[in-house]
């Protein structure tokens, strides 16, 4: 066996470099840490100098306060700082560093050069630093702030080294840092330079659409374009930024910037949190894009539980959680045609067959739910268009030629009628967002006419987030509305699932089923709610006992509601290739129009889209 080793303390060196492989793993460690630094001294204006990924160059400069020339030394030593000083300070940090191991640990890695002019000194001065070598202070020329200079990094340690990526890779790393840091200080000058060639400037931003554009910058205009402003503050928490529609949705999480006081952090809490409330609008395996900024008192929040500080743990961890999936939900809220097509109600005075009357303009919400529940009311459109519109029934070629010269005939007395009078202001109301129907396309589709030109709606899409809103609305009030039915449907299960519906009776009643066993194999429902009347009875229940076994159990059952109310409307809309009138299409729009949310289905995938003159101009090559 061989002599057990002695303890020994060890060298300086050895010991940096060991701190070095915590902070510093890459050209994009260093200059995080280099650009924390200067913002901790109040810098308003930063510069970036790179060269070789990083590796063969770093130089970051700033108009911060500086450093003074008797402590230059102590600046390149471990753990020396000016930000904390006791355990209070560290128990509400303030400021994105305080460990006070970056530079020194850089300094075990790399060549630095140090030049710094204080606030209030006369003079600048510089220190160099490599390992093993001591220097002093000497007098140099310098406007006031700091000049970090780093060369030749990992040049003492070729194992680091070698595991160093692509020059292309580090630099793009690198430029993500810079970004970050460019994110999330708005008052920030920040310039980024690329062997001498300026790769990024960002200006200072006050307005919202100056920070818009500088976030362009960052995320591109489609994100800009796409973006909801967040606002809300509680419980001595405020959430700001901005959330990308659903519709700007992501392959890969490359685009969420979360800051807290200040400091871009990953952390599971706040994934979480963003996800749950982008659940119901997000297709497939999509992530979301925003840029958020938390801010909350420190002493709620611990920073100091990962050497990179990109993860927190907070006092009040439930708290942060349900208010910012409130925060994000309500902001998504307004992905509704009202929202996104405001300027839809500029008057188009080209539109000449678009209603007018004013009762069917502003009609209730209640009388709009009520078309679109029972799909069954012929009388909307005949009563409030300009002249008499045909019913949508299969016509043989000659009756549907007499119609269709009848309806144009009329279209056209009507449309002569309206040139001879003018309406008065208080009847030109202006068209709702989603405008009026004009037709549907193999029971799938509806066309609408609006104030931009032509709105396609997905009829069971939308019918289904109609649904699915109504249902979660309800069901946070506990007032589903159930029916019982006249002759109660038998339905045949396996004697598992049978089981689990006779386990969960209580929820069903929640949800508004009254289910009971006949048999081991058979279930009898007597009750289903009023929105899912119209639905096949047997399939949805054999759905929703599916999402009751794949939950197991009460708790995640309740967590995962959501799902199954959407299941539940999924069966309760309209379903495709069937016929509807103008009068119902018409209501749906006004529902869609009414509804949080209303951009995507349940599933994320949109309800419509829309195309305006110049697009339609664009497919049949008009002004050209």
């Amino acid at each position: 066996m061989p002599t057990p080793a002695a303890i020994t303390l060890l060298p300086a060196t050895i010991a940096n470099q060991i701190a070095a492989g915590e902070v510093v793993e890459r050209p994009a460690s260093v200059v995080k840490e280099l650009l924390e630094n200067s913002l901790d001294a109040g810098a308003s204006q930063i510069q970036v100098d790179i060269e070789q990924g990083g590796i063969a160059l770093i130089r970051v400069r700033d108009n911060g306060h500086g450093i003074r020339a008797e402590q230059l030394k102590l600046a390149l030593s471990r753990h020396a700082t000016s930000k904390i000083h006791n355990l209070r300070d560290l128990q509400q940090i303030g400021s994105l560093g305080f460990r006070g191991e970056a530079l020194a640990s850089i300094g075990s890695v790399a060549r630095v050069k140090l030049i710094s002019h204080f606030i209030d000194a006369e003079r600048a001065y510089a220190m160099m630093l490599e390992p093993n070598h001591s220097a002093e202070p000497e007098i140099t020329s310098h406007p006031v702030g700091t000049c970090v200079e780093i060369r030749d990094l990992f040049y003492n340690t070729p194992a680091r080294r070698k595991f160093l990526r692509s020059e292309k890779t580090e630099w793009g790393h690198l430029q993500d840092v810079v970004r970050r840091i460019g994110l999330s200080r708005f008052n920030l000058n920040l310039q980024l330079n690329y062997h001498n060639k300026l790769s990024l400037s960002l200006r200072p931003a006050t307005e919202d659409n100056e920070k818009l554009q500088r976030i362009a910058k960052v995320c591109g205009k489609d994100f800009s374009a796409a973006a909801l402003s967040v606002d809300t503050a509680q419980s001595g928490m405020k959430l700001s930024g901005w959330v990308a529609s659903p519709t700007f949705s992501r392959a890969q999480a490359d685009m969420q910037y979360f800051f807290l006081n200040g400091r871009f952090i990953r952390d599971k809490l706040i994934n979480h949190a963003v996800r749950q409330a982008f659940q119901d609008v997000l297709y497939g395996g999509r992530h979301p894009a925003y840029v958020l900024y938390l801010d909350i008192d420190p002493s709620q929040v611990d920073v100091n539980v990962h050497p990179t500080k990109h993860e927190v743990r907070f006092a009040q961890s439930r708290w942060v959680h349900d208010f910012l999936f409130r925060a994000v939900t309500d902001c998504l809220a307004q992905t509704r045609p009202q929202a996104t097509e405001a300027e839809n109600t500029a008057q188009n005075p080209g539109l000449s067959n678009a209603p007018v009357n004013a009762n069917t303009i502003n009609a209730s919400t209640s009388e709009n739910k009520a078309n679109i529940a029972s799909l069954d009311r012929p009388d909307f459109a005949e009563k409030n268009t300009p002249f008499p519109l045909p019913r949508q029934h299969p016509l043989k070629i000659k009756e549907a030629n007499q119609q269709y010269t009848q309806f144009f005939q009329q279209a056209s007395a009507a449309a002569d009628a309206a040139a001879k009078v003018h309406l008065p202001p208080a009847m030109e109301n202006p068209l709702p967002p989603l405008g009026y129907a004009r037709a549907q396309i193999q029971g799938i589709y509806i066309l609408a006419e609006n104030a931009q030109g032509l709105v396609i709606v997905d009829m069971h899409a939308a019918h289904e987030r109609i649904v699915y809103e109504q249902m979660k609305t309800a069901h946070a009030k506990q007032s589903i509305q159930s029916q019982h039915l006249l002759v109660p449907v038998s339905i045949s299960v396996t004697e598992r699932e049978a089981d689990q519906a006779e386990q969960s009776t209580k929820f069903f009643t929640e949800l508004g089923f009254e289910v009971s066993r006949a048999a081991p194999e058979t279930l009898l429902l007597r009750q289903i709610p009023v929105l899912l009347r119209k639905a096949d009875a047997g399939q949805l229940l054999r759905d929703v006992i599916a999402d009751l076994m794949t939950f197991e159990n009460s708790p995640r059952l309740h967590e995962h509601m959501d799902r199954v109310l959407a299941t539940m409307a999924c069966h309760g809309s309209v379903r495709a290739h069937r016929s509807l009138s103008l009068d119902e299409m018409n209501a749906l729009l006004r529902d869609m129009e009414n509804t949080a949310r209303s951009n995507q289905c349940n599933h994320g995938r949109p309800t419509w889209v829309q195309l305006d003159m110049q697009q339609l101009d664009q497919l049949f090559l008009r002004g050209r």
